[in-house]
């Protein structure tokens, strides 16, 4: 008899359990006024879909607050997609933007954190909307980025439902992400 190595795994092979979330994708329950779907691809090094990821977004309401564990509302500013055909898609309300902890105005956006194999830690990054130029034009973080390639990797382009952005997780195209 000839034993086999076990695969490798960091986080092990069940990334979903503990994770399912109830309300998964939804921010806003489906059709809510205004809503929008926040979609787009989780990709590795070489461009292939991570069919594994789990996606997970934070983000202020189109009234700049932050909800609370209280609030019951239609609204709760937390959203979660896995990526099993390596595709996220969260629905939601476009945010307004909110100051930062400067008290400088802060362009729309929504918080992503990205938790996948081969990562021991989950990679945080942001989402802004491409079609607020004036407002990212001002933010100080896109702002403190070294040039239009990085920020582009931070850019969701508006499509017939809402808004795409890829994740990409390494390479030349790989999306800023940032240690908090």
């Amino acid at each position: 008899m000839t034993l086999l190595p076990t695969p490798s795994q960091t986080a092990g092979p069940f990334l979903s359990i503990g994770l399912r979330w109830n309300d998964g994708p939804y921010v806003v329950p489906p059709g809510t006024a205004g809503a929008v779907w926040l979609r787009g691809r989780v990709l590795d090094s070489a461009g292939d879909p991570v069919t594994d990821a789990l996606v997970e977004t934070w983000q202020a309401g189109p009234d700049g607050r932050f909800a609370s564990r209280e609030e019951t509302g239609n609204f709760r500013g937390f959203g979660r997609s896995e990526t099993l055909e390596g595709e996220y898609a969260v629905l939601t309300l476009k945010p307004a933007g909110v100051p930062d902890a400067e008290g400088r105005p802060q362009a729309p956006h929504v918080a992503v954190s990205i938790f996948a194999r081969g990562l021991l830690d989950r990679v945080i990054s942001r989402l802004y909307f491409a079609d607020e130029q004036e407002a990212n034009a001002a933010d100080p973080l896109l702002n403190s980025l070294p040039d239009d390639a990085a920020r582009a990797t931070l850019l969701a382009r508006p499509s017939r439902d809402g808004y795409r952005l890829n994740l990409v997780l390494q390479g030349s195209d790989e999306t800023v992400f940032f240690s908090v």
